[in-house]
């Protein structure tokens, strides 16, 4: 409203009126009088000329009493109503220019303004919408005046002006939001800014505005969302393509006239914004009480009932409304967010987290329309992506009302809600820390909604959000995986980066790779297929070596194959879909649309590609797409290297079966067969469930494959054999997967196609095929971008696994050899050497397409006497006799002439002329047959015994092979040299005479620790490479039976300390050999007792490898019905009493032995197995050692054993039950005892010196803390909480030995332990968790106990104090072992494929086997073996007086049967596990102990008693035999019997009920026996036998009666032992 003038002002004004006013002309009537109206046309032009006059009219010149009766008139309600559009709009001209020139005093009544603003609310403004409208000229006058003039005001002063303004403010705000009019016109920009100004002057004028009105304003906002689609239903979920195109891209014209007016009056608005949230919030929040007005005696008395429903409805839409007012005009806000900051303290869930979902959009800056889409992470995009190209991307135009945008930081505006929004981190309710994970995703993806964040608060939020991703609920870690993927790729690199990559422990990326192996499929899920994209975006930025990419990104595929070892059907699923369609995508490059009219089908009927009539691109799509690969290996680690070698070795495994399967479903024909249909449906269904057993759900596996056989499409077996057949290029295998998906995703039957997938990804030649051999080969020539090495490890891997893709390519591998041979001037690339070795590989397999052409002969003569490196000459060996015919045979003649003619040592090429010796050697014997004195005098005398480098004081022990100097690769090559000549032989007497000096040789060099010469002493580093060597040779000797007969038990006990070597290459590099050999069954069960030496190995990375190893061969001679790790025990009690560490007499000294024992029981024990361990530990004490005959340490280490078993059974709650069988022992290390009397005392007394079981109990107990400090360290919250959830133990435990030991011991080390231990020990403090591949155990770790043992009581307790023992951390330890056990299997699988450049000698051994196995009967699956065990007892035949049945009871031994294959098929499938461990293959039987040497007494020392022959004194009373019985089955915590009574002592009851006569002075016997028993356990322990207390020695005595019981099973046995006796 104008301001008022004063009096003054007014008088001066009357003067100049009366001096010079205009006086209004118009004299014409406007009204009439009732039934005369005034005609329509005579009425417009009076009001026109009226309102021409009016408008012309000045306010300052205007005598305002001549418009007293115009102004009346006009406002009359003939006017003002009239019927006629025109009369009304000519009329409201008029009354604003009265206003105009009367003000600020209007000549009109609040009745004639309420009409007047009544008609411009309901039908100028309306009418203001239709800019066709007639008389829209003076629509837009009346609008403009009234907004320039200011007399909107006038309506404040109206009666019911309320209603008014709600009627104007909606008017005007739907009447612009409509995109257009009715007609179809667009309205005019000035009408729409005038209408913002006269809402804004009402807006200034106004103390107060309805609260109608300013909900309608407020819900203005709202219509930046997309219709109907809230924050409680979308929740951010982001809509598909098709969806987004109807959503709106600009903002709305009632938003923008909003808008304006809130950032134009920000005070007024601020005040009427707060008192509407006020009420909104206040009204739809429900205090304590509130509801429970008249409901006393309800039951929902308990607790406060939070918002109903429709309270929670308009909370929502209340919150939605304050997000978008934050993105629009945040400055009104002021006194709304401290309200929204109350509800963040709520009690009430539901407010909780809607507060904390819209502070985290407000500080966002998101609004109403939710969050931008997420950024496109587009693996297969070529080129890749380039971090200034998405830099550029960012200045496309964007969807405004998705962008997030923020005019001030809410966290310097608002810091202490900030501050209290950081807290709901740690709020108690998983949906709150999912709702606020998201909520800081958002937050640093739009950096706080464009402003940016300040430094310390970003790392707050990156640090938190790193926190989520190890959240114990799998909500908050699943929102913290999405919350990453709102990151555009460089917001990755730039802000998650710098906290470290993946490989850095406890970054945000190295905890998101952790989670590719989360225990939930869809926080997995989503995390690999995160990681795999993110990596495969920056291959363009990785291959150009950008430094922040490479920190980030460059350990992601390492981190992804790693989960291979978890050896999870699911997760090995996910992997192959992650590696096929993130990592390496199939459509990767992506290939050039289509043109019109192309044919549909992509595969012709003879399975090649059809050409397409459009030009072809320049793109090479195979170069590029082996450049992917070859970077994927580059970056991959040695286990993930071995993984994804592994998974590439299986392919033609995978390709086998499913041809097998195809195959079967021809045959099969839908279910119609004239012939053997119960034969082809039996091979059907074998086939199906061989092929279930790989993919997780094994149900559905078997119903899917059954329908996909039952459809019976020809096409789709035609396009399933393009896939799988490796003569294919990558093109049409390519689009032979895409038509079979998209033929099945058609077809009745689609869910097939999540079952096929997998399998074809498995066996598809995807990865390895033979359109990416040539960019390959020329990337291992040319060493482009780096790539290689990579390129060279993978010709090497193809060589060895699947030479058949060098089919195509072996005519120009054999040119490009020819092209680049060396002479004896002119040196030869040595990257050639990996070329070399891709053709010997093929040439063993494929012998005829190698060129006999003389000159290529010639060329390998000159690889083998020029090549370099020198192992170049092996491979062109391999070459040159690949054939074996009489011209192969003149040229290794020829070679073998010119390498012997001058051999001199260190003359040019004498290692070239050394290597092909000894490859000669092994594939021409013949030809070397002549000259095997020359050649022993040249590696024996020449070489091996001769010392040419001086021995130095700071020699290493170990320099690699790249730096190993030239005289220590010639002993090697020599030691080789000698084993080939040796491994040749097809004679076997001859090969065992003439290996005696070699193994000698062999021997010395492994207990001498690799020192042959008498005269000079050997460098360091020489001595270990040639010490590792013999040993390995040694290994690869005893894979050939005659000469393993050859190792006596006293060099296999020498041979053993190899795994303790003081330099840890060598123990590592014998071990992997040897787990090399047993994994393909090449050596004897008993060399599986070597790797329970690694109970003390230092390096925990090996040892963990290797005990997941041990565990994955006990599942598999567990599923086989095979005890072989079972009766390792024996030979390791063997081992370990020939020990040079044992000392019996040192109590710490034996505990370290126990902690062996530990070792292997915690790997090889189960509850099923734990009687037949005792059973075979037990034995060992009633023999006498044939090694030493006089020595008792295997008998110390049996009770020693015995001891462990029982604490073990102890603290894993476990039952054990008597091995009812006969177990034999091992021939040669233990023998029989000399007379049963040796033999009662020996089972009456206890070896082991007292206090063992303190210190046993001590060794456990810091195992535990141990292993709880690591579970703590390594593994993730979800993982524990789930694990004690599930109290049930597995078979196989985790690491329980738990401490490391030094591999090579001093005695004054031994000392000083010793001296330590006797005070109280010092607790370890936990090292910092590194990921350092080799970490280093402190030596307190590593040999003894960490913690102290404070002294126990062995009172007898109740029973309550016994189930508080048992339950005392069994949840804990059940996580520990199902932690341990997750990753065990798929790395024993890796260890079996392992292969490494010292096992080449082996390939000529395996090419042997394989072309045997190639030529089987025809085609056969199987191998899917359920062998038998079969159980032989010896029978007795040399005793005269009665002995027959005693000796039934003594043990001859199990063998093994030949293992029964099962035929699945008509094609012979292998086991796709990679390994012949998998496929069935037992390992060869050995002989056990029947022995027939005879003793002084006559009997057979074969014939090894289990248990002495109690004297008839010594037999307990029936009652305490009972008793016994049952205790022997005792689960000892809580000695819960249910009727576990066993066959022996029922037997033994029998036989005391035929001799009652006895059982008087039985029974005096046994009180006397009890009485002392009783004696003893007040005072000082004295005899070994009752060394025990408690419950361990009623345990030991029970079992020992029960052993006694089963012994005197009938009169005939007790009475043939009195004759003996």
């Amino acid at each position: 409203m104008a301001p008022r003038r004063s009096a003054a002002t007014e008088a001066e004004e009357q003067q100049e009126e009366d001096a010079g006013t205009v006086q209004l002309q118009f004299d014409e009537p406007l009204s009439w009088r009732p039934g005369k109206p005034i005609p329509l046309d005579t009425l417009l032009k009076r009001l026109d000329r009226l309102t021409k006059e009016l408008s012309e009219l000045d306010q300052e010149t205007i005598d305002t009493s001549s418009l007293q009766k115009v102004a009346k008139e006009a406002a009359s309600h003939q006017l003002l109503n009239h019927k006629d559009k025109g009369v009304r709009a000519y009329t409201a001209c008029c009354i604003v220019d009265i206003l105009r020139l009367c003000a600020p005093d209007a000549p009109f009544t609040p009745t004639q303004l309420k009409d007047f603003f009544n008609l411009t609310i309901t039908s100028i403004i309306p009418a203001l919408f239709e800019p066709s409208h007639p008389y829209n000229n003076q629509h837009k006058y009346v609008l403009r005046s009234l907004a320039e003039i200011k007399s909107i005001v006038l309506l404040l002063d109206v009666d019911g002006h309320e209603n008014l303004l709600l009627h104007l403010f909606s008017t005007i705000f739907d009447g612009v939001s409509g995109s257009k009019t009715p007609s179809g016109e667009t309205i005019a920009k000035d009408v729409q800014f005038s209408m913002q100004e006269l809402l804004g002057v009402l807006i200034e004028d106004a103390g107060s505005l309805p609260a109608k009105v300013v909900d309608v304003m407020m819900a203005q906002f709202l219509r930046a969302a997309a219709p109907g689609i809230g924050r409680d239903k979308h929740n951010h979920v982001q809509l598909d393509e098709n969806q987004a195109t109807l959503l709106a891209k600009e903002e709305p014209e009632a938003y923008q006239i909003v808008k304006h007016l809130c950032q134009a009056y920000p005070d007024k608005m601020s005040r009427f914004v707060s008192q509407y949230f006020s009420d909104v919030i206040v009204d739809a929040t429900p205090f304590p009480g509130s509801r429970d007005k008249d409901g006393e005696g309800s039951d929902e008395e308990e607790a406060p009932q939070g918002p109903s429903e429709a309270d929670l409805r308009e909370l929502k839409k209340a919150h939605t409304l304050i997000r978008e007012i934050w993105k629009a005009a945040p400055q009104i806000l002021q006194n709304v967010v401290p309200q929204v900051d109350a509800e963040l303290s709520a009690d009430n869930v539901h407010l909780r987290q809607l507060a904390t979902e819209t502070l985290g959009d407000m500080i966002s800056g998101i609004g109403a329309a939710g969050p931008p889409p997420p950024p496109v992470l587009d693996p297969a995009a070529y080129p890749p992506l380039r971090l200034e190209d998405e830099d550029r991307a960012e200045s496309a135009p964007a969807n405004i009302l998705t962008t997030p945008m923020s005019s001030i930081s809410f966290p310097q505006t608002h810091r202490s809600t900030f501050l209290n929004f950081l807290s709901r981190k740690n709020d108690k309710v998983a949906s709150i820390r999912a709702a606020w994970t998201t909520a800081v995703g958002y937050i640093l993806a739009t950096s706080a909604g464009g402003i940016g964040l300040g430094r310390d608060d970003e790392n707050t939020l990156i640090e938190g959000l790193g926190e989520k991703l190890s959240d114990s609920d799998e909500k908050v870690r699943l929102a913290a995986v999405k919350a990453i993927e709102c990151f555009r790729f460089r917001d990755v690199i730039l802000k998650l980066g710098p906290k470290g990559g993946v490989n850095k422990e406890g970054s945000v990326l190295s905890t998101l790779a952790d989670r590719c192996r989360d225990r939930k499929p869809a926080v997995r899920v989503a995390a690999m297929s995160l990681l795999a994209k993110l990596w495969a975006v920056g291959t363009g930025e990785l291959l150009a070596g950008h430094e922040a990419v490479t920190a980030a990104l460059g350990g992601v595929p390492s981190r992804i194959y790693n989960a291979f070892y978890a050896n999870d059907p699911e997760l090995n699923v996910l992997l192959d879909r992650v590696i096929y369609e993130c990592l390496v995508p199939l459509s990767y490059p992506p290939q050039p649309k289509k043109e019109k009219g192309a044919s549909k089908s992509a595969i012709g009927s003879n399975g090649t590609s059809q050409p397409q009539a459009s030009s072809a691109s320049a793109l090479d799509e195979n170069a590029v797409r082996a450049e992917r690969i070859l970077l994927l290996v580059r970056s991959l680690d040695t286990t993930a290297k071995k993984a994804f070698f592994a998974m590439q070795a299986r392919q033609p495994q995978f390709a086998h079966v499913l041809e097998t399967f195809i195959k079967q479903c021809d045959l099969y024909n839908g279910g119609v067969m004239d012939n053997n249909a119960d034969k082809i449906s039996a091979n059907l269904q074998k086939t199906i469930k061989y092929i279930a057993q790989f993919l997780p759900d094994e149900t559905k596996t078997t119903q899917e494959l059954y329908r996909f056989a039952k459809a019976n499409d020809r096409r789709n077996y035609n396009l399933i054999r393009y896939v799988v057949g490796p003569e294919h290029d990558f093109k049409t295998v390519h689009k032979a997967l895409k038509e079979l998906m998209k033929r099945i995703q058609s077809s009745k039957d689609p869910s097939v196609r999540d079952t096929l997938l997998p399998l074809l990804y498995r066996s598809g030649c995807l990865m390895f095929n033979r359109s990416h051999l040539a960019t390959i080969m020329e990337y291992s020539r040319s060493d482009k971008d780096g790539l290689g090495p990579a390129a060279h490890e993978i010709l090497n891997e193809i060589s060895q696994r699947n030479p058949d893709l060098f089919k195509t390519h072996i005519g120009q591998l054999c040119k490009d050899l020819v092209d680049q041979a060396p002479t004896a001037t002119k040196p030869n690339d040595p990257v050639v050497v990996e070329t070399l070795k891709a053709c010997s590989a093929y040439a063993r397999k494929y012998p005829k397409d190698v060129p006999g052409e003389r000159d290529f002969t010639r060329t390998m003569i000159n690889y083998a006497l020029y090549g370099q490196p020198p192992k170049a000459a092996k491979y062109a060996v391999n070459i040159l006799c690949c054939k074996k015919d009489e011209r192969s045979q003149v040229s290794a003649t020829e070679l073998l002439q010119k390498t012997l003619k001058d051999w001199e040592y260190g003359t040019p090429g004498s290692l070239n002329k050394l290597t092909a010796i000894s490859q000669l050697e092994l594939l021409a014997p013949k030809v070397t047959e002549d000259e095997d004195e020359r050649i022993l005098n040249i590696t024996v005398q020449q070489v091996l015994l001769e010392v040419r480098t001086n021995a130095k004081g700071d020699d290493p022990d170990w320099v690699d092979d790249a730096d190993l100097d030239e005289e220590c690769q010639a002993k090697c090559i020599a030691l080789k040299t000698l084993v080939n000549r040796l491994r040749s032989m097809e004679d076997v007497s001859e090969a065992k005479e003439k290996a005696k000096p070699v193994w000698k040789l062999l021997m010395k060099l492994v207990t001498a620790k690799g020192e042959l010469s008498k005269k000079k002493e050997t460098p360091k580093h020489h001595r270990s490479r040639l010490r590792l060597l013999a040993a390995q040779l040694l290994l690869k000797l005893c894979t050939q039976k005659h000469f393993d007969d050859e190792l006596t038990h006293t060099d296999f006990n020498a041979l053993a300390l190899t795994a303790q070597d003081a330099v840890q290459e060598v123990r590592h590099g014998f071990v992997r050999k040897l787990q090399k050999y047993l994994a393909d069954n090449r050596l004897r069960s008993r060399f599986y007792t070597i790797l329970f030496l690694l109970a003390f190995e230092p390096n925990t990375e090996f040892k963990q490898r290797t005990e997941t190893w041990i565990r994955s061969r006990a599942r598999y001679f567990a599923d086989l019905k095979q005890n072989v790790l079972e009766s390792t025990m024996a030979r390791l009690l063997s081992l370990l009493a020939h020990h040079p560490d044992y000392n019996s007499s040192d109590l710490d000294e034996l505990v370290d032995h126990a902690r062996y024992l530990l070792f292997y029981i915690s790997l090889v024990a189960t509850e099923d197995n734990l009687g037949l361990i005792y059973k075979y530990a037990e034995r060992v004490k009633q023999t006498q050692d044939a090694l030493d005959q006089g020595s008792d340490r295997h008998q110390v280490l049996s009770d020693l054993a015995q001891a462990v078993i029982r604490k073990w059974q102890e603290k894993k709650n476990w039952v054990l039950n008597v091995y009812p069988g006969k177990v034999g022992l091992p021939v040669g290390l233990y023998s029989a005892l000399r007379s049963h009397d040796e033999a009662q005392q020996i089972a009456e007394k206890q070896f082991v010196p007292d206090g063992i079981d303190e210190k046993l109990d001590e060794l456990l107990r810091a195992m535990e803390r141990k292993k709880k400090r690591k579970s703590v360290d390594t593994g993730d919250y979800s993982a524990k909480r789930l694990k004690v959830q599930q109290p049930k133990t597995t078979s196989a435990d985790s690491d329980e030995s738990g401490n490391e030991k030094r591999p090579a011991k001093s005695r004054s080390s031994k000392k000083a332990a010793s001296s330590s231990s006797g005070s109280k020990p010092k607790k370890t403090p936990k090292p910092k968790k590194t990921r350092e591949p080799s970490p280093v155990i402190p030596e307190s770790e590593r040999r003894r106990s960490s913690r102290a043992r404070p002294n126990l009581s062995y009172v007898e307790r109740d029973s309550e104090d016994d189930d508080e023992e048992m339950l005392d951390g069994v949840a804990e330890w059940e996580y520990v072992d199902e932690e341990a056990e997750e990753g065990s299997g798929g790395e024993g699988k890796i260890e079996e494929e392992e292969e490494e450049e010292s096992d080449d000698d082996d390939s000529d051994d395996d090419n042997v086997r394989s072309s045997r196995r190639g030529k089987k009967a025809k085609r056969q699956i199987g191998r899917v073996s359920r062998p038998r065990v079969a159980v032989k007892s010896k029978e007795a035949t040399t005793e005269k007086n009665g002995a027959a049945a005693a000796r039934e009871d003594n043990d001859s031994g199990s063998e093994l049967s030949e293992i029964s294959s099962e035929e699945v098929g008509d094609v012979e499938m292998e086991d796709v596990g990679g390994s012949k461990e998998e496929r069935g293959a037992s390992p060869e039987p050995e002989k056990e102990m029947e022995v027939v040497e005879h003793g002084e007494d006559g009997r057979e020392h074969g014939e090894l008693e289990p248990e002495p022959k109690p004297e008839k004194s010594s037999r307990p009373t029936r009652a305490a035999k009972r008793k016994q019985a049952a205790a022997t089955v005792t689960k000892l915590p809580d000695r819960s019997r249910e009727g576990r009574s066993r066959r022996s002592a029922a037997a033994a009851v029998k036989d005391d009920e035929q001799e009652e006569e006895q059982e008087k002075g039985e029974k005096e016997e046994a009180e006397q026996q009890q009485a002392e028993g009783e004696e003893e356990n007040g005072e000082e322990e004295e005899k070994p036998a009752t060394r025990r207390g408690g419950r361990a020695k009623e345990t030991k005595a029970s079992f020992k009666a029960q052993d006694k019981d089963t012994e005197a099973t009938t009169k005939g046995t007790r009475r043939s032992a009195r004759g003996r006796r």
